[in-house]
């Protein structure tokens, strides 16, 4: 089974679980609504990415911390959304939560969507729960304070901002959580995995100020020019739009030479290179490969 299947039928499980046939009707589809279709599933496809390459001898754990993340990454967007913070009227190619559904659903799907993530680990590690532990914890650190993603996204309200610890927390440390929570998973040692993920955030960081700076809402899914219209620093607004092209493309080169010697170590090569090529804006694409 395809790393795509296996995350999309992970997902299945844990929000139909979590309908039952009782829950409100209207915040049942806001769920959905923002979860599926989804984007490119990046960090869940990094996370048994990993989980692959270091044995996966768990595959179910794997894909219940994958599911975990991916819901995590989708609760951020519709509260990023929202009109308090982004005000942002589309993501992934279609109109927003809050637009769709309206600001008070949209809010209660984010946390319902936090709470699934959780729920989600819960059952994947109940057969085998001396794993659970350590991956509520790499979870949490991915997401909570002091470094995760909702303190990056907190950074956005700060009067002087710390450019390096709102990009690592905003991005960076769900890509963290992804490459460790996926050799947890496999019963392997995180920390040779860190590098990576921390890599692998900073190149999506590059690659999403860019996106911003020059390409089309069509391109990206979601509203242009965002971080010049909210005064958010950006690489661009640093480096310039080749500074941090150039940025990007040597993140790319220090997240794949970080890769741990493993069994599955020329296949992950490879995912972390199409996954920049993905990344990469179109007019950029023939300089990149």
């Amino acid at each position: 089974m395809s790393i795509s299947t296996r995350i999309e039928a992970a997902l299945e499980t844990v929000i139909t679980r979590a309908e039952g046939d009782q829950t409100p009707p209207g915040l049942a589809a806001a769920v959905r609504y923002a979860v599926f279709p989804g984007g490119a599933r990046v960090r869940p496809s990094l996370c048994l990415a990993v989980a692959e390459a270091c044995g996966d001898d768990e595959p179910g754990i794997a894909d219940a911390v994958g599911a975990a993340i991916e819901l995590m990454h989708c609760a951020s967007l519709v509260h990023d959304d929202l009109p308090c913070f982004d005000n942002a009227n589309t993501r992934r190619g279609k109109a927003s939560v809050h637009m769709t559904f309206g600001e008070p659903l949209a809010l209660l799907a984010g946390d319902a969507l936090i709470v699934m993530a959780f729920d989600a680990l819960a059952q994947g590690c109940a057969h085998n729960p001396h794993r659970l532990t350590p991956l509520l914890r790499t979870v949490i650190q991915g997401v909570g304070m002091p470094r995760g993603i909702v303190a990056g996204q907190a950074w956005e309200s700060e009067a002087h901002i710390d450019v390096a610890h709102y990009h690592q927390s905003k991005t960076g440390a769900l890509f963290v959580a992804a490459t460790r929570a996926g050799a947890i998973a496999a019963g392997q040692a995180p920390a040779p995995w860190t590098a990576l993920g921390e890599k692998l955030g900073a190149a999506y960081q590059a690659a999403d100020d860019l996106m911003d700076a020059v390409s089309s809402p069509d391109e990206g899914g979601k509203p242009t020019g965002q971080d010049v219209a909210l005064n958010r620093p950006s690489l661009v607004a640093e480096l310039g739009v080749r500074g941090a092209f150039d940025h990007l493309q040597s993140l790319v080169r220090e997240a794949v030479a970080a890769i741990p010697d493993c069994s599955g170590a020329s296949g992950l090569r490879e995912i972390v290179q199409a996954q920049a090529m993905r990344l990469t804006p179109k007019q950029f694409s023939r300089s990149a490969a």
